[in-house]
Order: C-alpha cells, then sequence, then structure tokens
C-alpha cells in the first residue's frame, strides 16, 4: 500500500510503465527482446530552449526471435518508424528486460538526452545510451541524414566475467519518407556502431552526462549515514540435494551480508501495521558486518556464505539518508542496478574500487546531481545516494536483475508514520481480502 507522490517541478508525470510507487518492476520474459513504439503525446518543460518536437514515441522491449547479427533484409516483425527529414522526434526508451542492461544506438544520428527516470536532466548529446532494466531515458533526435533507413539497435551490456548472458541484438528502424521499403527498391538498413558488451567505459560516461536541468537545493544535513555492500555469494547445498552452483552449491545474493528471504504467511507491511511476530526483525545493519577489502581479486570464502534472513531498516520520517552502496568481487563482480520502491533519490558520485569518504565525498555533486530511482552501481565500483524519507511504509530496495532478486539481493525500508498531514499510512479497508 502506498500513496503515489506527485511530480515535482523537475519530474516529468510518472513514467508510463515504471512509477516509483508501484508494486512491482517492470517486466518482460528473459527471452531475447524487440523494440517496439507507439505514439504518445509530447509533455513539454515551461523552459522553452528547445525547438518544437512532433509527438513523441515509446520504446519498449518485447519478445522476439534472437538476431546475431545486422539482418540483410529485416524481419516483416521488425518495427519501422516512419520520419520526415528535418524534423526533431522525442523517443521515449524503456529497457523492460528483466535480466539484461542494454547498450542504445541509432545509426548515424545522435541523441540529447531531456529525461531520465522521469526526472528532467541537463541535454547532453551522446551516440550511445546504457539504461538498466526499469531504467527510462528520454532523447530528442534531429533527422539530419540523408534520407534512407536507419537501425535503433540494443544488445546487452554484461560486466561479469565469464558469466553467459543473451548475446542476441534488438532492432527497430527509423525509416526516412524515401520510398526506400517500396517493392524492388529494398534499401538495407544502416546499423549502427555498439560499445563491447563489456565496455565498462562506454555505461560509465553516459552515467557521468547525467545531471539534473537546475541546480538542485540537496536535502541535508545527513540523519542516516549508511554503508551496504551489495554483490554475489554462494549457499552450501542441503544434505541429499543436487544445487546447480559451482562444486554444488546455490548461488546467492545479499545485501551487508544478509540473504533477502520473502515471508511466506504475512507481507511486511502488514505484520508491521497488526503487530505480528516473527515475521521479520528490525536489526538490518546499518555497515557491512565485517570489513574487508570489497573488490579485491580474491576475497576470502569465509565471506562467500550470507546469513538467509527477512530484515528491515527502520527510518524516521523525514529523515535525511545517505546511503553509499559498495559492490563487491564475492565469486563474480558486476554493474548492480539498485532500485528502490516508494522514492526517487540524488545520485551525488559513482566511482570505482573501495569507497574512501576521505577522498571520495569530495567528489560529491552538490549543485546539480541526477534524479534516479535505479542507480547502477559500477562493476567492481561504488555510488552514493541520498533522499529524504517521506514516504511512510515498507518499500523494497532490490537489484533490478530479476535473478538476482530471486537469489537474496534485496531489502527492506520501514519508514515510520510522520505527525502531519499525510505524512501517516492509511489503514487498510475492513473488507481487504487476506493473502
Amino acid at each position: 500500500m502506498s500513496c503515489e507522490k506527485q511530480p515535482g517541478p523537475e519530474q516529468l508525470p510518472t513514467s508510463p510503465t515504471h512509477s516509483p510507487s508501484m508494486a512491482s518492476p517492470v517486466t518482460s520474459t528473459t527471452a531475447p527482446t524487440k523494440v517496439c513504439a507507439c505514439l504518445l503525446p509530447s509533455h513539454h518543460h515551461p523552459h522553452h530552449y528547445l525547438d518544437p518536437v512532433v509527438p513523441s514515441l515509446i520504446l519498449y522491449a518485447s519478445v522476439t526471435p534472437p538476431v546475431l547479427a545486422p539482418p540483410a533484409t529485416p524481419s516483416a516483425d521488425t518495427t519501422v518508424i516512419p520520419v520526415k527529414a528535418g524534423e526533431t522526434n522525442l523517443l521515449r526508451f524503456i529497457n523492460a528486460a528483466l535480466n539484461t542492461e542494454l547498450f542504445v544506438a541509432i545509426a548515424n544520428h545522435k541523441m540529447t538526452v531531456v529525461s531520465a527516470d522521469a526526472s528532467y536532466t541537463k541535454p547532453f548529446t551522446t551516440s550511445v545510451l546504457m539504461l538498466g532494466p526499469g531504467q527510462t531515458t528520454d532523447v530528442l533526435v534531429t533527422m539530419d541524414q540523408p534520407a534512407s533507413r536507419y537501425y535503433i539497435a540494443a544488445r546487452a551490456y554484461a560486466s561479469a566475467q565469464g558469466v553467459a548472458f543473451d548475446n542476441t541484438t534488438t532492432t527497430a528502424i527509423l525509416e526516412y519518407d524515401c520510398g526506400c521499403s517500396e517493392p524492388g527498391q529494398g534499401v538495407p538498413p544502416v546499423f549502427p556502431a555498439l560499445p563491447a558488451y563489456n565496455d565498462t567505459g562506454a555505461a560509465s560516461a553516459f552515467s557521468a552526462g547525467l545531471r539534473s536541468l537546475s541546480t538542485v537545493d540537496i536535502p541535508g544535513p545527513v540523519d542516516e549515514n549508511l554503508f551496504f555492500t551489495v554483490g554475489l555469494g554462494l549457499f552450501d547445498c542441503p544434505p541429499g540435494k543436487t544445487c546447480g552452483g559451482p562444486n554444488n552449491t546455490r548461488m546467492a545474493a545479499s545485501i551487508n551480508n544478509v540473504s533477502f528471504v520473502l515471508p511466506d504467511t504475512y507481507s511486511i507491511l502488514q505484520a508491521h501495521y497488526q503487530r505480528v511476530p516473527g515475521v521479520f526483525t528490525t536489526d538490518f545493519p546499518a555497515v557491512p558486518p565485517v570489513q574487508f577489502d570489497y573488490t579485491a581479486q580474491n576475497v576470502s570464502r569465509s565471506l562467500w556464505q550470507p546469513v538467509a534472513a527477512t530484515k528491515v531498516y527502520k527510518l524516521k520520517y523525514g529523515s535525511v539518508v545517505q546511503l553509499v552502496l559498495q559492490g563487491t568481487n564475492i565469486f563474480a563482480a558486476e554493474n548492480h542496478p539498485i532500485h528502490i520502491h516508494g522514492y526517487d533519490f540524488y545520485i551525488l558520485a559513482e566511482g570505482f574500487g573501495n569507497f574512501n569518504a576521505a577522498k571520495d565525498n569530495a567528489r560529491f555533486n552538490l549543485v546539480d546531481p541526477p534524479m534516479r530511482n535505479t542507480v547502477g552501481v559500477p562493476v567492481n565500483g561504488w555510488a552514493v545516494i541520498r533522499f529524504v524519507a517521506d514516504n511512510p511504509g515498507v518499500w523494497l530496495m532490490h537489484c533490478h536483475l530479476d535473478v538476482h532478486i530471486t537469489w537474496g539481493l534485496a531489502m527492506a525500508f520501514l519508514v515510520d508514520d510522520g505527525v502531519g498531514e499525510l505524512q501517516s499510512l492509511e489503514a487498510p479497508p475492513v473488507d481487504l481480502p487476506a493473502c
């Protein structure tokens, strides 16, 4: 249960597929994806510094057979987007894949990013986008190339070394008004240059380009200074069972060495408000229980097995929360797109290696940090976010790579009620059906 917050002056109306207070993430299937498009009305920011644009297109993922290389002849199922020379189009990209971060590019066309996760950004021009699952990016594209056909293409950013991933490419076509697809006039679309599947530099460069449109009044002072490690691990296989992990282990994931277990009787929110004991505990650690070299090449095997539990971290209403998300190299390091339900947050800084407050605090962007609802914690690196706990209830924070949720890479914040108007969660209706 939640009350959806209204967008602020620097935010678009709620993303069409992923409100911060929705109960579940954007989902598709684990099959390869296809880019589709549909026409939507445009929403314009009152700052009229951009040329007028035509009605926007929203591009999202759905199931299609794999495309391993640019086809000479596009499939009849490939989405074709008609455009006219000289016009500027607003394209809204959504990564609706469950388990894959995606690089996106348009052949021979630059993209001007104007929004990310439904929050306005300073316009910046790029040839490549990188979207984690559930993330959205709005771009302006001017049709300034010779009249022809151009692929929009997306393929995986897979940062974990030696881990299998879906190495297919998904496409749509920008088609100028050129008669290029008439019978007998078929012109093969031009294919874009996409980064290598493991190009962390390209992913980081895109993230570094994001800035809020205007100067931000950063919340402070900080009331809760949290440090959470995020990463993978292994569980011992139960006696008499066969498990699919290395040496008959079972894959695990954790935050601060706690592998999250979803309750199977009551929801955490219901248990909290009805004071049902035994469903969860409020002792989620504010810092890692054991400090170590988080990004070392050979992390001690004694740290590979987390504790399975249902723990939450309590926050007072209105508290300012600063959270360091530190990736680990336990079993395998990779980029983790971390999403918090019910909240947007400012990304103050990102970096590689182990976070060191003594030197890394100086890197904080306290002027115009981007506002997002999902942050990519860099492979063997860290990210620092800040938000105000002003949305009461129980809110899941988890990795948006869907398989990592099933392994336990999640936790929950329990935000207390406030005392003012609209600062408390309403009780459920008396006739609410039991789960």
